[in-house]
């Protein structure tokens, strides 16, 4: 059996650091503050939204909504990103997506300040996250799977990682950021030959493919630590990427969905805020 790696006492430990810190910031400096920019009224957006207001009020973070109507004219939403960045007292932004026009989302995730990009959508933010030094956040999805690496103390530098997807919200941003830390990292997408085998050489496997179950036993081998950033919702219950009693019957350590990865998440929004807030280093430091 793989020894399950729960995001809750990892979120829990961000959470105090956070609290403290904000706490300290606000006697003698500004009021760390979140703004929420929001179209229309997706349920999921919505549900997230809320998550995200208590994980800020938790720690003493201030949030800011700008909500705009779904058929909002493109001026409007990029009107509304210009006011936050010249906003002093708004140290940074989560805008939700998917947006209905790419055109319009591509335009407003670039014209985001990269030292107010929390969550890592603009290329400005992205570059820093790649050159590995300037302003910008890395997206928390990303990070946090790097939260619960170092949580539970599990050795990155010199280990083999595989992770499987591309994208710019985890799979490219979560490759760079574990290079940084010196693993040799081998990005898989669905035309990877032998995907299977790829994997089964990782110590560390990442599955953020974006398929559910797409990762079964002959993805796996003893010793390995798996990360699964994948949710997908099958039959009233969430699933992720990864066949999970297969990585608990062949992995050494596992994250289970829902629970895992995804708990971080909005810890680790609400410390890029403070860090902003704070004028501390964009681009996370070396260990």
């Amino acid at each position: 059996m793989a020894k399950l790696l729960e995001g809750a006492p990892v979120a829990e430990a961000l959470t105090r650091q956070i609290k403290e810190g904000v706490d300290r910031l606000r006697r003698f400096g500004p009021v760390p503050t979140l703004a929420i920019l929001r179209v229309g009224e997706r349920p999921a957006d919505l549900s997230y939204e809320k998550q995200t207001r208590r994980q800020c009020e938790s720690v003493g973070i201030r949030v800011k909504q700008f909500l705009l109507p779904e058929n909002s004219p493109r001026q409007e939403l990029l009107d509304a990103v210009e006011a936050i960045n010249r906003d002093p007292g708004v140290h940074g932004c989560l805008l939700f997506r998917p947006l209905a026009d790419k055109d319009t989302e591509r335009a407003a995730c670039a014209l985001l300040a990269p030292e107010k990009d929390v969550d890592g959508v603009g290329v400005g933010a992205l570059g820093a996250v790649f050159a590995g030094e300037g302003a910008g956040f890395p997206p928390c999805t990303a990070q946090a799977c790097m939260e619960v690496l170092d949580y539970y103390q599990i050795p990155i530098a010199g280990k083999r990682a595989a992770v499987i997807g591309r994208s710019l919200v985890v799979g490219r941003p979560v490759s760079m950021l574990l290079q940084q830390r010196d693993a040799t990292v081998t990005i898989c997408h669905s035309k990877t030959r032998d995907l299977p085998g790829i994997c089964r050489e990782a110590d560390i496997l990442i599955a953020a493919a974006g398929q559910m179950g797409m990762v079964t036993a002959d993805f796996l081998r003893p010793g390995q630590v798996v990360l699964d950033v994948g949710i997908h919702r099958e039959g009233g219950k969430l699933r992720g990427d990864v066949d999970f009693p297969a990585a608990d019957a062949a992995a050494e350590a596992v994250t289970p969905v829902p629970g895992g990865v995804g708990r971080v998440t909005s810890a680790v929004l609400t410390r890029h805020v403070f860090e902003a807030a704070a004028g501390v280093s964009l681009q996370r430091q070396q260990p």
